[in-house]
C-alpha cells in the first residue's frame, strides 16, 4: 500500500487531492517512526492503539488497510479499491470535480 500511496501523491501533486491515513498501531511514536521510515508524506491519524478506536468504530473499519475514496462533496464513492482500480476512480472523480468547477465558473 505505501509504494502505491507515494506514487499517487506524487502523480497528483498539482491536483486538489488528499490521501489521508488512519492507524491503530501501538503508540503515536510508533506511527511517527513508521511514517518517517516509509517516507509517508500524507497526514495519518492515530486511533488510540487498538482496533476499537473512535475513528475505526465510526467508519466501520474492521481490517487494515481499508480504503475509502471520497469525492469533493464528502460522499464515499468507492470502498476496498486498490492499485489501478483506485487510480481510475480517483482520476474520474478529479475530472468530475474539474468539470463541475468549470460549469460554476461559467455561471451555469
Amino acid at each position: 500500500m505505501y509504494p502505491h500511496g507515494r506514487s499517487l501523491v506524487k502523480r497528483l501533486a498539482a491536483e486538489t487531492f488528499a490521501l489521508i491515513g488512519h492507524t491503530s498501531d501501538d503508540t503515536p511514536q510508533f506511527v511517527q517512526e513508521a511514517a518517517k521510515e516509509e517516507n509517508l508524506t500524507w497526514r495519518s491519524f492515530f486511533d488510540g492503539g487498538g482496533t476499537g478506536g473512535p475513528i475505526a468504530t465510526r467508519w466501520g473499519v474492521r481490517s487494515w488497510p481499508t480504503i475509502y475514496v471520497i469525492d469533493a462533496k464528502g460522499v464515499i464513492r468507492a470502498r476496498a479499491v486498490r492499485g489501478e482500480a483506485m487510480d481510475r476512480i480517483v482520476d474520474e472523480l478529479l475530472a468530475e470535480a474539474k468539470a463541475e468547477a468549470g460549469t460554476k465558473r461559467r455561471g451555469r
